[in-house]
């Protein structure tokens, strides 16, 4: 979002920072203090290859990568998925989280991207927990529904893609969730854009996926199928347990 009233010029030079949080130094606090210093030596080198990427904004933050690792010892997940992997540093928080037989299929339309951070991937010794797929994640989610043997077997999903598809997703994934699975919707505050005003200043991918945010948000508020804990974790994260 551009500035609003204030100089944001110099807040949040964390790469991948996304930050909601309007002190840079208290941020830059949290990362120094709590997140870096229990950074896994992997995460961290993929942290910093994915910073010379021009589309690093993309990334998971590392305060974000640090509560979904926690997140799925939580939950002892075992069967993930997630959809969006960019060079796949919440994909590597997830795989050293999983125990040695645990397994993430992880979709995203460029595999350029996650060969990226394969090498880390495998230098870590997780690559085997990862069934990459290429290419757009519906086909797949329909053929997965279709099969009739996948509904209920997902502990926990990781969603970071395409915003405007997001309910569509929803559709298919509280299906494939197991009951008391959690799902987690990345980018639910949309940059601080939910509570812009429509003829506020902003980007234009902030303004063009801004409207499929606030649908997501009322509607995941509206289903009865699931419990949420909406958290100001990143750009926001929306947390879903299914209940039935």
């Amino acid at each position: 979002m551009a500035e609003n009233g204030e100089n944001q010029a110099g807040r949040h030079q964390e790469v991948g920072h996304k930050s909601l949080l309007q002190s840079d130094a208290l941020y830059q606090y949290i990362l120094e203090t709590s997140v870096y210093p229990k950074e896994p030596e992997p995460m961290k080198e993929l942290r910093e290859i994915t910073a010379k990427h021009p589309w690093n904004i993309m990334t998971t933050s590392a305060d974000e990568g640090q509560f979904l690792n926690m997140l799925l010892k939580l939950i002892n997940a075992k069967n993930t998925m997630e959809i969006g992997v960019y060079t796949g540093y919440s994909l590597l928080a997830t795989a050293l989280a999983l125990p040695e037989d645990g397994k993430i299929l992880a979709m995203d339309i460029n595999r350029e991207n996650y060969e990226l951070g394969l090498p880390v991937i495998q230098k870590a010794g997780v690559a085997h927990k990862i069934d990459f797929r290429e290419g757009p994640a519906l086909p797949v989610l329909d053929q997965m529904i279709a099969d009739g043997k996948y509904h209920g077997t997902f502990d926990f999903i990781f969603v970071d893609a395409d915003k405007d598809n997001y309910l569509n997703y929803h559709k298919r994934l509280i299906d494939l969730v197991k009951i008391g699975g959690v799902i987690g919707y990345d980018n639910t505050l949309w940059n601080g854009s939910v509570v812009a005003p429509p003829d506020a200043p902003m980007r234009k991918y902030v303004r063009y996926y801004r409207d499929f945010v606030l649908e997501l948000n009322k509607a995941l508020a509206a289903d009865p199928r699931i419990e949420i804990c909406q958290l100001p974790v990143g750009d926001g994260i929306t947390l879903c347990r299914r209940i039935s």
